[in-house]
């Protein structure tokens, strides 16, 4: 009679791990881009079930989605990468345009406002250091800022001395830690950072529109894209604007 009961719990237990197994929920998985951090997580932490994000340059998000990394919802910083991935057909539907926003200069907090962005302006504050930036081929930072740079005649007098980083947070956190004097950043990028100021805005007419599609690749996804844009003013707050 205990051989049978010890047998009858054992096959009780099974049951409660099959089903606890079968009924726990699959995270949501995102790829965002890395500027995106602070109000995204915020959003996330709001959604119904766990979310498992991962940030970084949208040039290397678009890149993996597109050989089939698992996601459920891409957002990008930059509208060309959003064409390109949905012309990959990894993504079903059309990119929706979320957010907007504007480039900064930035420098170490308490740093005297620059009286202009020319060439000579630039370098005489770099003092023989570098200006950090994302890449210009590949993160959208890094695009947005070499169009305006182009635009006034300043890139091929800057380009000798940049530091190009994998993804617009990095850029910020060399001119935090000191280890840049200058950054090209997005607003809402000084905005996260208590230890640097924005020295110069840079004109929104002067480079194409920043903008910040979603893709959705699952239902999961469009429903978080919808949640998110529900939370916009989260985005607002930390210095994002709507497009």
């Amino acid at each position: 009679m205990k051989t049978l009961n010890r047998i009858k719990g054992l096959v009780l237990a099974s049951v409660m791990i099959f089903v606890t197994g079968a009924t726990q929920a699959e995270p949501l998985r995102v790829f965002a881009a890395a500027s995106l951090q602070g109000p995204l997580d915020a959003v996330a932490n709001s959604w119904d079930s766990p979310v498992v994000i991962s940030y970084g340059g949208s040039g290397a998000m678009a890149r993996q989605v597109s050989q089939g990394a698992p996601a459920d919802v891409v957002i990008l910083a930059n509208m060309a990468w959003a064409d390109w991935l949905a012309a990959t057909g990894r993504v079903p539907g059309t990119p929706r345009p979320l957010l907007s926003n504007t480039l900064v200069i930035i420098e170490k907090t308490g740093a005297r406002a620059l009286p202009d962005a020319r060439a000579g302006t630039l370098l005489n504050r770099l003092d023989g250091r570098r200006l950090a930036m994302g890449q210009h081929m590949s993160v959208p930072a890094g695009i947005y800022a070499k169009a305006w740079l182009d635009r006034v005649g300043t890139w091929d007098s800057l380009r000798p001395h940049l530091a190009e980083t994998e993804n617009v947070r990095a850029a910020l956190a060399l001119v935090a830690r000191g280890e840049a004097p200058l950054g090209i950043v997005y607003a809402s990028d000084a905005a996260a950072s208590d230890q640097v100021d924005v020295v110069y805005s840079v004109p929104a007419d002067s480079h194409p529109p920043i903008l910040y599609p979603g893709l959705a690749l699952t239902p999961a996804g469009a429903a978080f894209l919808d949640h998110v844009t529900a939370r916009i003013d989260r985005f607002v707050a930390a210095g994002f604007s709507v497009p």
